[in-house]
């Protein structure tokens, strides 16, 4: 089913996925999709729900610097080839158009910024970062331009820009500007 749900939302982005495309993809009749998840708000939530019980991990390269620098480039390599930014893009996209969407792509996120509080802790134990560092609002931080840039502006994203994203995130850390309040 996520399969399929993730091919349509590529292929015809949500405006364009079909309760029966993802029926015919999936080999399951509409009605037991409709009697399961209620419509497409409930296929694309769940697809979004399956996609954070993946095995993905922040980086760990040894430095705070390090460790940004991977999470931003990450970003530009999930988003920053048309055809891999198909689907984070639609399930992005649904998140405006549908509450159900925005809980389950929130929470997606909420999740995998719980995942990156293992960076700062690494960086707090190798005194990168002062003790008192808020994690959840450094590692957004890090991917705050580049989203703004793809999903605001419109405007391409490079390595470039991740590196100097991580460099001024990096400087903030050390400036105390993500200390809790």
């Amino acid at each position: 089913m996520r399969d399929a749900v993730l091919s349509g939302l590529s292929d015809h982005g949500y405006p364009g996925l079909t309760i029966e495309y993802v029926a015919e993809h999936s080999g399951v009749h509409k009605t037991t999709l409709y009697r399961r998840w209620g419509g497409l708000e409930g296929l694309v939530a769940d697809a979004l729900d399956l996609a954070g019980e993946d095995t993905w991990t922040p980086p760990d390269t040894g430095s705070l610097e390090g460790d940004l620098r991977a999470l931003a480039r990450e970003v530009v390599d999930a988003f920053g080839d048309r055809a891999e930014a198909a689907a984070p893009t639609a399930f992005v996209a649904a998140a405006f158009q549908s509450p159900r969407a925005a809980d389950a792509l929130r929470a997606f996120y909420a999740e995998r910024f719980t995942r990156c509080e293992a960076v700062v802790a690494r960086a707090v134990a190798r005194g990168e970062a002062a003790a008192d560092t808020d994690a959840g609002a450094l590692v957004r931080a890090v991917s705050a331009p580049l989203m703004l840039r793809l999903f605001i502006t419109r405007e391409p994203i490079d390595t470039a820009l991740a590196d100097q994203s991580a460099a001024a995130v990096l400087a903030a850390t050390r400036a105390g500007a993500f200390a809790r309040r």
